[in-house]
């Protein structure tokens, strides 16, 4: 990515030069730029005049687009003297620098999601002999994306990558691979029911620092919310501000809806800005929603001034971001085997593990056992006997959330759009957007390709495809009433996917956190890891990827008792 700005694709519609990002002082003066908010983008890089950006906005509202950059990305923030980042990448570096083991620990993990690969990860850089097991054909556990037979990839999610994220901004920079997220302008953009077509904005300062940026984002919005509500919304934060994560944490008993009624905050903030924020982080509303999730996030947006900044993958998950890790663990001698379904935790007559026992019956021994799988599919695979163990009793609460992730590839190239992330504040749709602009690998000139996020989806996870498309294009007529109606009169689509999670992350509601768990079972030599974990970023990337660290962080840590844990398994065998 260039310092200045990377034009990652154009559209033109007569012949013109393309932009010289690197080198901004030769940059040819051109008459417009297609999607909204680019014109501010022209002028901060030098592109256009303001004269010239005036007479774009007339001819913006003219319809007269000679020149159509589609997908600007923008400079990496700058990250890496936060506090957060700086934690987190001594967390990276205690495993690099950890004297090598005498004997490296095998260590077998079930599940290739971003947790299970985040464990594997660091356990190769601490020495270690990791064996990753995924039960499908495919990496990347929530993060998952196929092919169809087009070549088009369509995914288990719409997935963004926020500046408050420094785990996963580590974990990139260790890997190499930082340019492969596309960041976008430092805003948030909501659709406006009330004006179909219509957005509003809340755009983020680059010259302030936080959280006078995300103050100043606020009041400078008055589509959403009146002076009065950010009055009383302001005053409801002051205590969370204040209170630090002590507070945060504590708020877990109450809903977003209980909490901002406890606090005098009028009903209409949650309605504005509240359902979107919770289906977009929960994929459930207001009425469900835990507050301390809503905390958290606002906690690192408000405190970190690049913490939502968002950024996309430049293509689809498994090939940009998960098989960089594995490349990694296998390059340190570990083992990445996909096709490997745990069947059966097997265990010693002490209730400690023996070994996993796989779908096809092979049976896999180590030094320590690890279940990155989702927490449904955990507590199919826990043993009778640990059933009534508290620690594992109280997962039991933890119930996965349903969501659906929808894809549409449309006849036409779509105008009223961003290169952005959007939220819809649609009853039926949570966040979506258009692909063929945000992500370069997807990138289509001629034709857009919509990624929506189907929430809350506890009543449509059973129904058709078709009946969800039906009533996505409905949502979509709204969003798009010059070019999408539900009868498809305007834009046709050509071909769509849907795809089903019927358990993904778990269902924050109130009262969740004390059934987290350790990464570090009761049983010697047992591990869990995954979001819903007990770690600080809850159900997110960043939550996964956290939790790997943690769970092998503690394995190191047990180092030395898992080695004689071993041999005391080897004499037993002996003597038999």
């Amino acid at each position: 990515m260039s310092q200045w700005a990377c034009v990652s694709a154009t559209n033109l519609s007569y012949q013109a030069n393309l932009i010289n990002t690197q080198n901004p002082q030769t940059t040819p003066r051109y008459d417009a730029l297609s999607f909204h908010g680019s014109e501010i983008v022209a002028r901060n890089f030098g592109f256009l005049s303001s004269q010239a950006t005036t007479s774009i906005g007339k001819r913006l509202r003219k319809g007269a687009l000679p020149l159509k950059v589609v997908c600007v990305d923008y400079p990496r923030p700058e990250l890496d003297n936060t506090v957060n980042f700086l934690e987190a990448a001594l967390l990276s570096s205690s495993f690099r620098a950890s004297s090598r083991p005498a004997k490296p620990l095998k260590v077998v993990i079930a599940g290739a999601g971003l947790a299970g690969l985040s464990t594997a990860k660091y356990l190769a850089d601490a020495g270690h002999k990791p064996i990753l097991l995924e039960a499908r054909d495919v990496l990347g556990g929530k993060i998952a994306a196929w092919k169809d037979k087009d070549g088009d990839w369509y995914e288990t999610g719409l997935h963004i990558f926020f500046g408050a994220y420094p785990n996963i901004q580590n974990l990139f920079g260790e890997l190499g691979i930082d340019d492969r997220l596309q960041w976008k302008e430092h805003s948030m953009i909501f659709a406006m029911p009330n004006k179909p077509g219509e957005f509003s904005r809340f755009d983020f300062p680059e010259v302030l620092p936080a959280p006078l940026n995300g103050i100043w984002a606020i009041l400078k919005n008055n589509e959403m919310l009146t002076w009065p509500e950010k009055v009383k919304f302001a005053i409801g934060l002051v205590p969370a501000i204040l209170g630090g994560q002590a507070y945060v944490e504590a708020q877990d008993g109450l809903t977003v809806k209980e909490w901002m009624r406890k606090q005098g905050i009028p009903d209409r903030v949650t309605t504005e800005v509240f359902i979107a924020m919770s289906k977009a982080l929960n994929f459930i509303n207001p009425d469900e929603l835990s507050m301390q999730c809503i905390l958290i996030a606002l906690n690192r947006f408000l405190q970190e001034k690049h913490g939502s900044k968002m950024a996309f993958l430049d293509g689809s998950p498994p090939e940009r971001l998960c098989q960089p890790i594995v490349d990694h663990i296998q390059s340190l001698g570990g083992e990445v085997r996909l096709n490997s379904r745990l069947q059966k935790i097997e265990l010693n007559n002490d209730g400690t593990v023996k070994s996993f026992v796989l779908q096809n019956n092979s049976v896999i021994e180590a030094d320590a056992y690890v279940s990155a799988s989702p927490v449904d599919i955990f507590k199919l695979l826990v043993p009778e006997n640990w059933k009534e163990i508290p620690y594992f009793k109280k997962l039991d609460k933890l119930v996965g959330v349903p969501v659906i992730n929808v894809h549409i590839w449309f006849d036409r190239k779509l105008k009223n759009t961003y290169d952005h992330l959007l939220f819809s504040r649609s009853p039926l749709l949570s966040v979506y957007a258009d692909m063929s602009v945000t992500c370069k690998e997807y990138y289509n000139p001629n034709q857009s390709m919509l990624e929506l996020v189907f929430a809350p989806a506890e009543e449509w996870i059973s129904r058709s495809d078709s009946e969800i498309i039906d009533a996505t294009l409905k949502e979509l007529a709204k969003l798009f009433p010059d070019e999408i109606a539900a009868d498809q009169s305007k834009a046709k689509i050509l071909k769509y996917h849907v795809v089903k999670t019927p358990r993904s992350v778990y269902k924050t509601i109130p009262d969740c956190e004390p059934c987290r768990p350790l990464q570090r079972s009761p049983l010697e030599g047992f591990y869990l890891t995954g979001d819903y974990t007990k770690q600080k970023y809850l159900a997110s990337m960043e939550g996964a990827v956290l939790s790997g660290k943690l769970c092998a962080q503690a394995i190191v840590q047990d180092y030395e008792l898992l080695v004689a844990r071993g041999q005391k398994r080897l004499a037993e065998a002996g003597a038999r």
